[in-house]
């Protein structure tokens, strides 16, 4: 297990972080997975016996069965606290009340003190947003934050689902009032979904922050099981839970150089999509949950498996996406400034490139 630097925190965490979206399987949550504490023993001490220190969670997964299951277990296992880098989230409805959901200052404070309860801690390592709140001014919010974290319950704060403006102006509140900045952002990254590199991954390098990727095999849909002469029938997240939203077309020709690729390697497809994830830049720690043991086993071996450069030049072309505008015309204009530029006189500036 490789670690690196959460941030600019100098805390190390391991580059496979153990998600426990699976635990508990409460209302909709369901369709993602229901173990409960045995089943939840066997993931957690797999995952820290193989050199995973990072587990993420969120107080709505399974409405805080998840923190719940977690907690328990780590009581059961008799881990290490201080071992461990332990991250949960605050934003999403934890009741019918009309401030059981948000991020006032109110909110964060009332839903920090139900998660560490229902964790059996006296503090977080890293508090994150889950999202935007259209209603809440981002002022508000990170001086919830900042109150959280000088009340010593938490010790570091990210975001998740923000757009990059959205980050850049909370942390441009924070740094203007003294106050704790986001060090990390969580967002969807798969070989299925690379949206997030026009604006998200150019940002956090800027800013020397970690990025999380969640969702790294696109709700199961690049595990292997479905191509497009295979596509399973039964109880699985994909057929219940459409998430995230992914352009099966061109998923599937990703997957059918993803199963020469796997084939040449000997493993299985869903090990490719993770090891080209982890090799992508900015990415800090990937989140990854799993129904059992084995499953679990199989995505952690990702970490050892090293892509050729023809590898991974075969992957991103066939997933490359459209560069939007501006994107399109900031690489076209800086060509003559980074070296790539063909100058000629019968033609415009910055008109010609070569890679």
């Amino acid at each position: 297990m490789k670690y690196n630097p959460l941030g600019n925190t100098g805390v190390l965490v391991s580059e496979i972080c153990l998600g426990t979206m699976t635990f508990g399987g409460n209302g909709y949550w369901k369709a993602m997975g229901e173990l409960q504490q045995n089943a939840v023993n066997d993931i957690l001490k797999t995952a820290v016996d193989n050199g995973v220190n990072f587990i993420d969670t969120a107080n709505v997964y399974s409405f805080g069965e998840s923190e719940r299951l977690l907690g328990q277990s780590m009581k059961s296992l008799g881990l290490t606290r201080s071992e461990l880098i332990i991250a949960t989230k605050v934003r999403g409805r934890m009741g019918e009340g009309k401030n059981q959901v948000g991020l006032g200052r109110l909110q964060i404070m009332q839903q920090l003190e139900d998660s560490l309860k229902r964790l059996q801690m006296d503090h977080v390592d890293l508090y994150q947003i889950h999202g935007f709140d259209p209603i809440t001014p981002l002022e508000e919010t990170m001086r919830g934050l900042e109150d959280v974290v000088r009340s010593g319950k938490v010790r570091y704060i990210g975001c998740s689902n923000l757009a990059a403006w959205q980050v850049m102006k909370a942390n441009g509140i924070a740094e203007k009032n003294g106050w704790t900045k986001f060090v990390s952002t969580q967002n969807y990254y798969s070989i299925a979904g690379r949206d997030l590199e026009n604006e998200l991954v150019p940002m956090v390098q800027d800013q020397q922050m970690g990025i999380l990727p969640w969702s790294p095999l696109a709700g199961g849909f690049l595990s292997g099981k479905y191509t497009r002469n295979n596509q399973p029938e039964g109880d699985s997240r994909r057929l219940n839970f459409d998430f995230p939203p992914v352009n099966q077309e061109r998923a599937y020709d990703i997957i059918d150089v993803m199963e020469t690729i796997a084939e040449a390697h000997g493993v299985s497809v869903a090990r490719i999509a993770l090891a080209w994830v982890l090799a992508k830049p900015g990415v800090t720690s990937m989140i990854i949950g799993a129904k059992n043991t084995d499953q679990l086993m199989d995505n952690i071996k990702a970490v050892d498996l090293s892509l050729t450069m023809e590898q991974l030049e075969q992957l991103d072309e066939v997933s490359a996406t459209t560069k939007p505008y501006p994107q399109w015309m900031i690489q076209r204009q800086s060509s003559d400034r980074l070296g790539t530029y063909n100058f000629s006189p019968n033609q415009p500036a910055a008109a010609t490139t070569s890679k």
